[in-house]
């Protein structure tokens, strides 16, 4: 049961980016430990933090309750890291992974947070040359937020599928629009999570995880959606980073208004879908592989659907909602623009087939990410 007073699911919002940090000339991966020492110092502004290497950052926007706010605080984030990186020479590129660079191309940040991390996880740790997007949604207390989790499950390739920015790994079309997620699943940690139940069995999970040595805290679960010990909020980390602000304002606003539909469903006693791990793994790679440009795996009807009929039936389920909070025509608008341009994966693609210079591509996405 929430607390009296406590705030309801959904009436808060906020947005974690992470970017790779690149030469504006040469598009190439730069790692700074100046830029690193400012975001570890907080000199760089509260928007701003360090990340495990020193050519990454990432930004957090204030709290923030309409997509106005929302709008305008992703902008500001972007800006004062994009100012932090130019303090170093370096731009922000707003994209899961780089298009020609290397894990090998990065260093370690000189932080104890992250020297733990390698110690744990070893190679999986330094080879994590990929840049998520975490949206976090206000709830009112742990057992709202599993609740929303367990019903959230079905729901996560979808919205992945709106967000691919990582085509290339290593120099080389990967095939995927989001090879993040593919290099991601790696890790014994990260992907889509089984039902939990409640907050109790939440937290003896975490306790379980945390005496195997897989983790140190609930800090270290990087599930495609999980409740936050920092914040009183679900943070869903399935996506990746997207290019446009519009795009990223557009899954940040889907996200929210699936918690504020799935934590009703919950009050009022609906069962939690039940669907196999085996074919959550299949959803998940089906939209991680294709994005918006083929088939998308219904992993509770158990068929493949084409992904605008997919998006179709997400917006379908939540348009009561959108509607009665004044957000109906502004996520319309944006989906649809995403629909007409594609994916930042699909523009990067179309980037190298033109131009058939992957530092075009960079300059590329750079330069939309600053547009925004």
């Amino acid at each position: 049961m929430s607390p009296p007073g406590a705030p309801a699911a959904g009436e808060t919002i906020g947005v974690e980016e992470e970017f790779h940090l690149v030469d504006p000339g040469s598009g190439a991966l730069t790692g700074s430990p100046q830029v690193a020492a400012e975001a570890l110092s907080g000199a760089a502004g509260d928007l701003v933090k360090a990340e495990i290497v020193t050519s990454q950052l990432e930004t957090g926007t204030a709290v923030c309750r309409d997509l106005g706010e929302l709008r305008a605080g992703v902008v500001a984030a972007r800006e004062a890291a994009a100012a932090a990186a130019a303090r170093g020479g370096l731009a922000l590129l707003p994209a899961s992974t780089h298009p020609f660079g290397s894990w090998r191309d990065q260093e370690l940040t000189p932080d104890d947070r992250y020297r733990d991390i390698v110690d744990r996880w070893a190679l999986l740790a330094l080879q994590q040359d990929i840049c998520g997007c975490h949206v976090h949604v206000g709830v009112p207390d742990l057992d709202t937020a599993v609740a929303v989790m367990d019903r959230a499950r079905p729901y996560l390739p979808v919205l992945l599928a709106l967000t691919g920015s990582s085509p290339f790994h290593g120099g080389r079309d990967t095939g995927y629009e989001s090879f993040r997620t593919q290099w991601w699943t790696r890790w014994p940690n990260a992907g889509a999570p089984e039902p939990v139940g409640d907050g109790a069995r939440f937290r003896a999970l975490v306790e379980g995880l945390v005496a195997s040595g897989v983790v140190r805290d609930a800090t270290h679960l990087y599930w495609d959606v999980r409740p936050s010990v920092r914040w009183p909020t679900l943070e869903f980390r399935l996506g990746d980073v997207c290019t446009l602000v519009d795009d990223s304002v557009l899954f940040a606003a889907l996200v929210r208004s699936l918690v504020r539909v799935l934590a009703g469903r919950a009050a009022r006693g609906e069962p939690v879908p039940e669907v196999r791990p085996e074919l959550m793994r299949a959803a998940r790679w089906r939209a991680a592989r294709y994005g918006l440009g083929g088939e998308l795996f219904d992993p509770v009807a158990r068929r493949l659907v084409p992904a605008g009929r997919a998006v179709a039936a997400l917006l379908a389920e939540l348009e009561e909602d959108l509607r009665g909070h004044g957000e109906w025509a502004e996520v319309r608008e944006l989906l649809t623009g995403l629909q007409r341009r594609g994916t930042s994966a699909a523009r990067q693609r179309r980037v190298l087939a033109r131009t058939g210079d992957p530092r075009a591509v960079v300059a590329a996405v750079v330069a939309e990410g600053r547009a925004g």
